[in-house]
C-alpha cells in the first residue's frame, strides 16, 4: 500500500540517564542490543516499510552519532537536526524540525525495538489516517505485547478510536509505542524552546483529534541496562 507519508522524524537527541552508565560515553542510540545500535533498529525498520527519508535530532554526543549515521550504507536518507545548542524535549524536537518534515509525518524514539505483526507499523498507521479527523495518530501496544514493560499504561481508546489518558489509579489497557503519525495542524502554535509532545497532545485530546490504533506485533520496553539484557534473551528466543 501507499504510505501516508515517505518521512520519519526520528527523535534521536535525549540524554538516555535511565541507560546510565552504557551512556556515560556514547549516546542511547548507539547502544548495542544483540550487537546493533538502537537506532538502526529504527533506521533498519523504517527503510524495510519503504520510508525513504528520515530527519534525526542530535544533542548529546551527538558527534559521534552523526558519524555513526554518516557510516551507515544504505537507506533511509538521513538529514540531521542539530539541537547541540538547547535539548528541545520531543515537542520543541519536533517544532525546529518541522520545516523539514512533510505534512504528514511519522515521529518514532530512537531507542525502539519491535517485530512486525502481519502489517509493518507504518502500513499499519496509513491505513487508518484520517487527515479530517486527526492531528496525530498513535501507534499503541496491549500489555500482553508490550515485553519488559512494568508500568501502569498510557491510554484508554473509545469504540471510535480517540485516545484518552490513564485515569488516576487505573490501569490503562495499552502502551505507547513511541511511534505516531502527525499532521501539521499538531503543531500549531508550539510553544518556545524545550516542550514535550503531552503538550499538544492535550489539546488534541480535547479536541477529540488524537486517535490511536493497537499494534499487531510485538514491542520491547529498552529504557534501562536491564531491559537490554531481557530484550537480547526475547530476541534470541524469537
Amino acid at each position: 500500500m501507499t504510505l501516508a507519508s515517505d518521512t520519519a522524524m526520528v527523535l534521536a537527541a535525549g540524554l538516555g540517564k535511565r541507560m546510565r552508565p552504557l551512556t556515560a560515553t556514547q549516546p542511547k542510540p548507539l547502544v548495542r542490543v544483540a550487537g546493533k545500535p538502537l537506532i538502526d533498529y529504527a533506521l533498519d525498520q523504517l527503510e524495510s516499510a519503504g520510508v525513504a527519508k528520515a530527519v534525526v535530532n542530535v544533542h548529546y554526543l551527538a558527534d559521534a552519532l552523526e558519524a555513526h549515521l554518516r557510516k551507515r550504507a544504505h537507506g533511509p536518507e538521513v538529514t540531521i537536526s542539530s539541537e547541540r545548542d538547547l535539548l528541545l524535549e520531543t515537542g520543541g524536537g519536533m517544532a525546529k524540525a518541522l520545516d523539514l518534515l512533510p505534512d504528514p509525518f511519522f515521529a518514532l524514539n530512537s531507542d525502539n525495538v519491535w517485530l512486525e505483526g502481519p502489517r509493518n507499523a507504518f502500513a499499519e498507521l496509513s491505513s487508518a489516517w484520517d487527515p479530517a479527523r486527526m492531528d496525530a495518530l498513535l501507534l499503541l501496544v496491549p500489555h500482553a505485547r508490550a515485553l519488559n514493560y512494568k508500568g501502569k499504561g498510557d491510554f484508554h481508546l473509545d469504540g471510535l478510536g480517540r485516545v484518552s489518558r490513564r485515569r488516576s489509579g487505573r490501569i490503562a489497557p495499552f502502551i505507547y509505542s513511541g511511534i505516531q503519525l502527525v499532521s501539521h495542524r499538531l503543531m500549531r502554535g508550539a510553544p518556545e524552546g524545550a516542550f514535550s509532545t503531552n503538550v499538544l497532545w492535550n489539546r488534541a485530546i480535547e479536541e477529540g483529534r488524537l486517535y490511536g490504533i493497537s499494534h499487531t506485533g510485538v514491542w520491547f520496553e529498552v529504557g534501562d541496562p536491564q531491559a537490554v539484557r531481557a530484550t537480547e534473551d526475547w530476541l534470541t528466543r524469537v
